[in-house]
């Protein structure tokens, strides 16, 4: 199926989740989430994956369930529906997400175990890949990305207190966002013109994530 738009109930379906995140909400306006949002997104995916996939991997549109055996936020399902085409979490990601904020998208290490964080840190470290990773950052800052992580208050451990890319060093995790509120192009084939352009912009930091990170090869737990 050929993307044309998200379904038109599908922000008025966030929303009312928001409001009522319950299996007898989602059981009574399932199949408006079934048509206006998950299958919209598989289309959506599907467009993108030929020209994003390669290097990375197949498309996947994460389950709408929240795992909540270590939460205390016991509400069952997630507020928005995301989609996302990567080789393995943590080594660049190319991302998308519809909700009641409108949508969103997203590239990057947004996750990054152990071993991952030992290689992002020595890419970092040396004065080729550390600098590359600066000025592939200020790019899209300029462009109106939004760069954020989680990140250590002091400096990592190994690391002078002057090294010039002490900030990049600090984080745990790094990833790019930027969002469109709700409006008309959600619902047209401007929304897929929108994801496109930006994921095109996050091209560079992926292939900077993948070459210099990788997927983790620590097991699962």
């Amino acid at each position: 199926m050929k993307f044309s738009g998200f379904g038109e109930h599908a922000v008025e379906f966030y929303d009312g989740l928001l409001a009522d995140n319950t299996k007898a909400y989602w059981d009574d306006h399932v199949a408006i989430y079934k048509e206006h949002v998950r299958a919209p997104m598989e289309a959506l995916l599907a467009e993108l994956e030929p020209e994003f996939g390669a290097g990375f991997g197949e498309a996947k549109v994460f389950r709408p369930y929240r795992d909540v055996r270590f939460a205390k936020d016991k509400t069952p399902y997630k507020t928005h529906c995301g989609g996302v085409i990567e080789s393995g979490r943590g080594g660049g990601a190319y991302y998308v997400e519809v909700g009641p904020a409108g949508l969103r998208v997203g590239g990057g290490c947004f996750h990054l175990a152990p071993d991952q964080l030992a290689r992002y840190r020595t890419a970092v470290d040396t004065e080729l890949h550390g600098p590359a990773l600066e000025k592939i950052l200020a790019s899209l800052c300029k462009a109106g990305w939004e760069i954020l992580g989680d990140r250590l208050k002091s400096k990592p451990r190994g690391f002078a207190e002057d090294h010039p890319r002490l900030d990049l060093l600090r984080h745990r995790s790094v990833y790019a966002v930027r969002g469109w509120e709700p409006d008309d192009f959600l619902h047209e084939r401007e929304a897929l013109d929108r994801v496109r352009k930006s994921w095109r912009q996050l091209r560079k930091f992926n292939e900077w994530a993948r070459d210099r990170v990788g997927a983790s090869e620590q097991p699962c737990r």
